[in-house]
């Protein structure tokens, strides 16, 4: 059975919108301020997670986002992500434009209850914070792993959201990766 991964940039103060500065959201650009060392350790520690993954599953906007930028790189982590397969939840999106990629076309819960079942190994998710909000809103994450930018942004989209009930997490890994970023795992815990 596969695992749903949450793999977020994020601010101390829970903040994942427009890390690059791409979306217009007048606190992006967040993650360009980080330097030559973090970003470093920042992509070999990304290019790890993407070695060892099965899948990706994507929202329709990431989906996009990503397959306007990657499909053009070269270099080891570039070539991963490229070959992977892609699922993309969306119930507009017809033909997606990265490679090697599906739409989920469904209610979201189901397609991916269906993806966890079917795929082995780690299902990572990038970005689509609709999409993390509804995975954790329905128990679908197995862990969240966060890379923390030293700074608060004060406004922008959270990666937490408000949910139904509390959801409980265990830290199973916590480091510093460059000279100030750090990368903290969470498991779900699951009650029986």
């Amino acid at each position: 059975m596969g695992k749903i991964i949450i793999s977020e940039n994020v601010s101390l103060d829970g903040v994942i919108q427009d890390p690059t500065g791409e979306e217009g959201f007048g606190r992006g650009g967040w993650f360009l301020g980080i330097g030559d060392e973090d970003r470093e350790a920042w992509a070999e520690l990304l290019l790890g997670e993407a070695l060892a993954a099965e899948a990706l599953l994507l929202g329709r906007r990431s989906d996009e986002w990503f397959a306007a930028r990657w499909p053009s790189r070269s270099g080891a982590w570039a070539d991963r992500l490229n070959s992977l397969p892609k699922y993309v939840v969306s119930s507009t999106l017809r033909q997606p434009e990265w490679s090697n990629a599906t739409v989920l076309a469904g209610e979201v819960v189901p397609e991916v209850s269906k993806l966890k079942r079917e795929v082995g190994g780690d299902i990572v998710v990038y970005a689509s914070a609709q999409l993390v909000h509804t995975l954790l809103e329905h128990d679908l994450v197995d862990e969240l792993r966060l890379t923390v930018y030293p700074l608060v942004l004060g406004a922008g989209r959270r990666l937490f959201g408000e949910t139904v009930a509390e959801k409980q997490l265990r830290l199973v890994d916590a480091r510093t990766v460059g000279a100030s970023l750090v990368f903290l795992v969470y498991r779900a815990v699951r009650h029986a």
